[in-house]
């Protein structure tokens, strides 16, 4: 009698493909072209969509289960968090102004990432983009709704969260991260997968999820840390996604080279821009610390961004240009953002501070070539001068670079001692720039970066006309609130009061 042998088991792959086989097809009483009008104005050829291998080749039944999973943990760890007065637990006040900029300038980048990502899946061909860029679309969503859910505990007991929606529009240092969104999500598709594949996910991502997060578990924020490590697992698919893509264009053609290097230059710099916010919040706004801005970078930005420079030599690409100014800033750029945002900050929705004999001391030993010798002397300045009661506030508005938006408050790569200022004239008219990597985004394409939206030209514009006191409504601050120096803040004074370490009469 003969025996039926088994059938062959099909692998991952092939299932895969048998699966989505019919989620691509040739249109027919439409040309490729009207469907799909925005896969060639960028000059990226792309031969074969079937060549598109998606390392993950999750289904949407797969997708859903796997979610669901982890909100459900999600939110039993945040209903808990709420429940037991979870925000008693952090280690001090000052940890609240580092949650605040995360929520104004992160969480409104998820969700601007989640309609790019919608938008983008429509304008690829090929099926395994459209089905990833549809579930990095719903992961955006999600990781936004949970951010806002977790901190929005906090709002109930301190200043500073409940606009951050409208002052991620509005105030100066979160323009940076607004800034970096809108010129990915008005860049053809192709880039925007560089942008945020590359860039958001690999450089940014990196260095705030996963070193940021082990910050928020050692200062006691548990919700924080929920929603860090739940959207973690879904960034590793995110970089993969972006990295994938990256390949992809340069094993399509070779004309597709120097157009992958150009964007590879100019998102590298604007992530490392974004991310001076980052550095700030680990050096200075960490009551307890686990790492440095500058360990932080050694590692995920240095050891991972050599990695990944190294394997990419293999299709032409070199590391990008602003790679070695990257490498200088490292040791001043937490120090300098922090001068910036104490020196204005009756302008921020946070608290800012003079960091203490303790901060120096751990500051110093963190950056032993340059915080005592640039930047210890401008805090015991700062700090003499507030004892004999002058307030070291600058009220003159900051020069802001036309491209990254920040203020021009960095130095030379080469001098820490000179401020670094580019300008360029186009025209007729001159635009500033903080630096030599946005001087040369702006000069590759004028005419987006003329059109930049402004914080401090807003100013002397209608709502506002001039008067900072109007400005500061506007923005949601209140001309007067307790925005200053932080020790005798709000928060601080309630924090201190609900874990019973201050008297009545306080």
């Amino acid at each position: 009698m003969d025996m039926k042998s088994p059938e062959k088991k099909l692998g991952i792959k092939e299932r895969y493909r048998y699966l989505t086989r019919d989620l691509a097809w040739e249109p027919s009483y439409r040309s490729h072209e009207e469907i799909y009008p925005y896969l060639t104005y960028e000059g990226i050829k792309i031969h074969d969509w079937d060549k598109w291998e998606d390392p993950f080749r999750l289904t949407m039944d797969a997708y859903w289960k796997y979610q669901g999973e982890k909100e459900r943990k999600f939110y039993a760890i945040i209903d808990a968090h709420a429940q037991n007065n979870g925000h008693l637990n952090i280690t001090d006040a000052r940890y609240l102004s580092a949650l605040k900029i995360f929520l104004q300038a992160i969480s409104p980048g998820e969700y601007a990432a989640h309609k790019g990502f919608a938008r983008v899946g429509r304008e690829f061909s090929g099926a395994g983009t459209q089905v990833a860029c549809q579930m990095q679309a719903l992961d955006e969503i999600r990781h936004a709704q949970t951010q806002i859910h977790a901190l929005s505990n906090y709002n109930k007991y301190y200043n500073g969260f409940h606009a951050f929606s409208e002052q991620r529009d509005r105030i100066w240092y979160t323009s940076v991260a607004r800034s970096f969104f809108d010129d990915a999500m008005s860049a053809g598709p192709f880039e925007f997968m560089i942008a945020i594949g590359f860039s958001f996910e690999y450089v940014l991502t990196n260095l705030l999820f996963v070193p940021f997060m082990s910050g928020a578990a050692y200062n006691g924020d548990m919700a924080t840390v929920t929603f860090g490590f739940s959207a973690q697992s879904d960034e590793a698919r995110h970089m993969t996604l972006g990295l994938e893509c990256i390949k992809f264009m340069l094993e399509q053609d070779p004309d597709n080279l120097p157009i992958v290097q150009r964007w590879i230059d100019k998102w590298f710099w604007r992530g490392f821009r974004v991310l001076g916010l980052v550095s700030t919040m680990m050096d200075y706004m960490l009551p307890k610390r686990v790492m440095s801005w500058r360990e932080a970078f050694e590692i995920y930005g240095v050891q991972n961004g050599g990695a990944l420079f190294r394997d990419l030599e293999l299709y032409g690409i070199r590391p990008p240009k602003g790679w070695a100014d990257a490498g200088k800033a490292i040791d001043h750029m937490s120090h300098q953002f922090m001068l910036g945002l104490y020196q204005w900050r009756f302008g921020t929705a946070f608290h800012s501070w003079i960091p203490s004999d303790e901060d120096m001391t751990w500051l110093s030993a963190k950056y032993p070539d340059s915080f005592d010798r640039y930047y210890r002397p401008r805090w015991e300045h700062i700090k003499r001068a507030e004892a004999e009661g002058r307030p070291f506030k600058n009220f003159g508005l900051a020069k802001l670079c036309q491209c990254c938006q920040l203020p021009c408050v960095f130095t030379e790569p080469d001098d820490p001692t000179l401020l670094c200022h580019r300008q360029t004239t186009y025209k007729g008219q001159i635009y500033h720039f903080c630096s030599d990597g946005c001087q040369d985004v702006f000069e590759h394409e004028p005419e987006k970066y003329v059109q930049a939206w402004l914080p401090m030209p807003q100013l002397f514009q209608e709502p506002v006309n001039g008067d900072l006191g109007a400005w500061m409504n506007w923005a949601h601050l209140a001309d007067g609130q307790d925005n200053g120096e932080f020790p005798g803040s709000a928060d601080q004074v309630n924090f201190d009061r609900w874990r019973g370490l201050a008297t009545r009469n306080d």
